[in-house]
């Protein structure tokens, strides 16, 4: 039965994402290692739930291991120059080998509607073509990349009318030249310049095993796009292990897309069952998300925030740790409020009620979501409301607890007495709160 109440409401919880991507169209970029491992069918089942649910998506695909074996079957050995095979005249029916089965291998996963599987009833249509023009990249550093390319057209507007027809689009990352070559592109680079050429939604890679983690294991859940930049450059310029360099380089191209006009992009690992979904349908994700602007927000609170607050306060007045107020009450205090929104739900909220003559505020009605408490939610919320103060000229902040002195008492606020509270202020004596002061 627990099980079943927590199904239940994981799926409610989903619906404002459904309702959210329905139409939106998303660019995801598999890469070849993504392709070979044995996660791969959860993934196609992802991507046809996908589908159903209204998503258009073009699915771009790399083919880097895949190559590799059919060049070895030739007995062909590749030279990489700056992250990029040096493809020659020679390399390329190996190359339209390798992708050719990859291709037919993943419009044969996506046709599956075996009974009692998860894509029973998909019924999906799958398009492929010559959508992508090409020329060749020229000679980089001193090295003639030869058959190596860079995408120089996209016919997007073809693209758009198999995305409303509801066709998933299969791209494999080779172009086409006006005088009939072939070239071999950089899956990370193709799918950027889709997402850009499309106006895409959003642009997610599976292109390596895990995702992006800080030192000490910890998933690096977002960035924005001038972060991610510099954070590629630092890492690079610090030396790090060079199994990293391929994380960088899907890390670079996300933050160029969204620079040129891409909402979201997100980096996942492809091995962890259910990613995909993970990430698209829950507020925190799995992988890195790389944004135009800072994802987590505080802000004034404004009249369609009330129920958000609401919703964090109530089982806090409960419990005694805030004062009761009404829906009504709180509406009319609401432009005292400040609120921390992630992904448009408030996750945490205070109250800053101020005193001019006395060059102080009180800070109230302070809460953080449970499941964000412990993640410096608190602090940042502290910190955005020292900042207000300040701009309104006063040099005080005052607090009236129960239950989380201690809290307050670290962070530089000391204990007072009910006579210090500014002028006006009534002293409920029922509550025998604790008068904490901090100077600003």
């Amino acid at each position: 039965m627990t099980e079943m109440k927590e199904w239940v409401s994981w799926f409610r919880n989903t619906s404002p994402y459904i309702n959210a991507h329905r139409n939106q169209v998303f660019v995801l970029a598999l890469s070849g290692e993504a392709i070979k491992h044995e996660n791969l069918s959860n993934t196609i089942n992802d991507i046809s739930l996908l589908n159903s649910l209204g998503i258009r998506l073009v699915i771009v695909f790399g083919a880097r291991p895949q190559i590799d074996e059919a060049l070895a079957e030739q007995g062909i050995i590749s030279k990489f120059h700056s992250g990029l095979r040096v493809t020659e005249e020679s390399m390329i029916p190996g190359v339209l080998t390798a992708y050719g089965r990859i291709r037919s291998e993943l419009e044969a996963r996506l046709s599956m509607g075996v009974v009692n599987s998860p894509m029973h009833g998909a019924k999906i249509r799958v398009v492929s073509g010559n959508f992508v023009m090409a020329k060749p990249l020229g000679v980089n550093k001193g090295v003639d990349m030869a058959f190596t390319g860079q995408v120089r057209r996209i016919e997007n507007e073809a693209i758009s009318q198999s995305l409303e027809l509801n066709s998933i689009v299969l791209m494999p990352a080779i172009g086409y030249s006006m005088s009939g070559e072939i070239f071999n592109l950089s899956y990370e680079e193709l799918a950027g310049e889709l997402a850009v050429k499309l106006k895409a939604d959003k642009l997610v890679y599976l292109g390596e095993e895990k995702p992006l983690t800080q030192s000490n294991g910890e998933v690096i859940k977002q960035f924005t796009a001038d972060e991610a930049m510099i954070y590629a450059k630092q890492t690079r310029e610090n030396e790090e292990p060079l199994e990293k360099d391929a994380q960088l380089a899907l890390l670079q191209s996300a933050a160029v897309a969204c620079k040129a006009g891409v909402t979201r992009a997100h980096l996942l690992g492809y091995s962890r069952d259910g990613a995909l979904l993970e990430e698209l349908f829950t507020r925190d994700g799995y992988g890195t998300m790389v944004s135009v602007d800072v994802f987590d927000q505080i802000r004034p609170a404004k009249l369609e925030d009330t129920n958000g607050i609401l919703s964090l306060i109530r089982p806090l007045e409960k419990q005694g740790f805030l004062v009761r107020r009404s829906r009504e009450m709180l509406e009319m205090e609401l432009d005292y409020f400040l609120v921390e929104v992630r992904d448009n739900a408030i996750i945490a909220c205070a109250g800053l009620y101020p005193f001019p003559e006395d060059r102080a505020a009180e800070l109230s009605c302070f809460a953080v979501d449970p499941n964000y408490r412990q993640k410096g939610r608190g602090d940042r919320m502290l910190e955005a409301a020292i900042k207000r103060a300040k701009d309104l000229n006063l040099s005080r902040l005052f607090v009236l607890t129960t239950k989380t002195e201690q809290w307050f008492k670290e962070r530089g606020f000391e204990q007072s007495s009910s006579e210090s509270l500014p002028g006006g202020r009534n002293y409920n004596s029922s509550r025998n709160a604790k008068v904490l002061v901090r100077n600003i």
